[in-house]
């Protein structure tokens, strides 16, 4: 491995690691069950796992070649609903009437609100993905499609996870935010998706 290749893996498993170490040993958990606690680091490592998908799709991880790097990029997207359930079952568990106000949009806290959103969103890009090719949708259509529905999940959790004032530090979560906006937005500046829908309609 080069000093660039390690470094770049380095960074990303500080940026991964970090807010997850300050959020598992909050003091806010002391007197937490261990289903809360589980359903709050659920959300953390969601949240952490979030410039992965991004930074696979640019071949920027050292030593994934382009069919690895997509395998990966599946299995971090099926990981990130995993844990979105895990989070959302959790916190059933421990307060179903917060969720079920938080689903129909009724909850008095504006951060559940962004985080359902993101929720049907992220499920929204797995089932598109899925469905790719039973549906036999075109490349342009699919890439920007998917690419619209990670812009609404990038969005929707970075708002959901910065309006709350939790077990998450504030120096990490603004890094790590910071990071992933960052990495999306050169992304999309990249890729284009939507220019050749634009084209088509001219």
């Amino acid at each position: 491995m080069t000093l660039r290749a390690g470094a770049i893996w380095t960074a990303l498993i500080l940026l991964i690691g970090w807010p997850l170490a300050v959020a598992a040993t909050s003091p806010l958990l002391a007197w937490r069950g261990p289903v809360y606690v589980l359903a709050g680091l659920a959300g953390v490592a969601a949240l952490a796992l979030l410039p992965v998908q991004p930074l696979l799709i640019r071949g920027t991880l050292p030593g994934l070649g382009d069919a690895a790097g997509r395998r990966v990029h599946r299995g971090v997207g099926l990981t990130l609903v995993f844990l979105i359930v895990v989070h959302v079952a959790g916190l059933w568990i421990t307060s179903p009437p917060d969720v079920i106000d938080a689903l129909a949009f009724r909850s008095p806290t504006p951060f559940a609100a962004w985080g359902v959103i993101a929720m049907w969103s992220a499920f929204a890009a797995a089932a598109l993905a899925a469905l790719r090719r039973p549906l036999h949708l075109k490349p342009a259509i699919w890439r920007a499609a998917h690419t619209a529905l990670a812009a609404i999940v990038v969005i929707g959790t970075i708002v959901h996870a910065v309006l709350i004032e939790g077990t998450m530090g504030t120096l990490s979560k603004t890094v790590l935010c910071g990071a992933i906006l960052a990495v999306f937005a050169v992304t999309l500046k990249e890729r284009r998706v939507w220019v050749p829908l634009l084209r088509r309609w001219r």
